[in-house]
């Protein structure tokens, strides 16, 4: 399973370096968050393949430079204002078309947040003075927009509201950007972003209680510890956990089973229990429980995702609401880089107690 997880990840990795998010027709785009998460797994890797997806994504923000340049100076006012959050599979260029919730601030946070982390592991992330530019610019921009109290589309790329995974995702790419000295960061920046993910806190925003994208909080960010972390993982258990995965928040309409006949155009409330199971919602819960020191519990969810598999290795994006029908977008790389990471990390574990013994 672990070794057609990986293939999964070859599979949808382009020669640049980035991943398409699945093969099928709906998802043939790549996304800086997905490309971020499926490039962990390589982080503790000497495959070059870690570096390479974020020097692709170093390329793109050059590219697009002259609308940092501008974003680091005046408020963007409308949504095509900000930088995107996805692009094409081949070229990496904008995907123009009526705005669907490009307003993504936790995108950029994973990014640096990623950059630091490869650094930590003793990789060369930065190639040149230009790369450290534009990793600069980055700062700046989330400075300028005021990501701390900008509402955002968030990760699930809905209605704009202050999102504390958004918020989160950025303080802690900005404080471990800092503690290495990769940019200048000022310190308020980071602590206005604490203040408001305190401020949210138990909630995901003011429309959710809850809420899949902030077990990100916990791993792999890390702003979440201990009985903040604990409480976190209890409210997802006890509101969103379902038999093949965990539904993004109650009422949640994408691939909802009244979808097809309905729309998603109707009050959340009658969407509930109608809500799609997202199936890396089960590795990141065995990862959220690891940090939480909790290695039974991670071990029972590991077990679980590879029940919900299509076949060994396979995890589609979610599955409808009680039934083990999968959506199209089977395989998910994003879940396949969840499965790795959990996999892999409680397999160092065995072999660490092993040594021990």
């Amino acid at each position: 399973m672990l070794l057609e997880s990986y293939e999964v990840l070859d599979r949808l990795r382009k020669n640049h370096g980035l991943y398409v998010a699945s093969p099928s027709e709906h998802y043939r785009y790549i996304w800086i968050r997905d490309s971020v998460y499926m490039s962990l797994p390589y982080m503790n890797k000497r495959s070059g393949k870690y570096e390479k997806t974020y020097y692709r994504l170093l390329d793109l923000f050059k590219e697009y430079e002259w609308k940092l340049d501008i974003l680091c100076k005046n408020k963007p006012k409308a949504e095509w204002e900000y930088l995107h959050a996805r692009y094409t599979a081949e070229d990496v260029r904008e995907i123009h078309e009526v705005p669907w919730g490009h307003v993504q601030h936790d995108m950029i946070g994973a990014f640096l947040f990623g950059i630091a982390a490869g650094a930590e592991h003793g990789k060369r992330m930065l190639r040149d003075k230009k790369d450290k530019e534009i990793l600069q610019k980055l700062v700046n921009y989330l400075e300028n927009v005021e990501y701390w109290h900008d509402p955002d589309n968030g990760m699930w790329e809905e209605w704009r509201e202050v999102h504390a995974s958004s918020v989160g995702a950025c303080a802690a790419g900005l404080e471990k950007l800092r503690k290495l000295g990769l940019a200048r960061v000022p310190e308020s920046m980071i602590k206005k972003g604490m203040n408001t993910v305190r401020g949210l806190f138990p909630r995901e925003s003011p429309d959710k209680a809850a809420d899949l994208a902030q077990l990100s909080l916990i791993y792999p960010y890390r702003v979440y510890k201990e009985d903040a972390g604990r409480k976190i993982v209890e409210r997802i258990e006890s509101m969103l956990l379902r038999t093949r995965g965990v539904i993004r928040y109650e009422g949640d309409s994408y691939y909802s089973t009244l979808e097809a006949e309905f729309g998603r155009g109707l009050p959340r409330e009658r969407y509930i229990g109608t809500e799609a199971e997202w199936t890396f919602g089960l590795p990141w819960l065995a990862l959220c429980h690891l940090e939480l020191g909790n290695e039974d519990k991670a071990r029972e969810y590991l077990e679980w995702t590879e029940e919900v598999m299509v076949k060994p290795g396979i995890l589609p994006e979610l599955y409808y609401s009680g039934s083990d029908s999968p959506n199209p977008n089977t395989p998910l790389g994003w879940s396949s880089a969840m499965y790795i990471l959990a996999k892999e990390a409680l397999d160092e574990m065995d072999l660490t107690q092993v040594g021990g013994f």
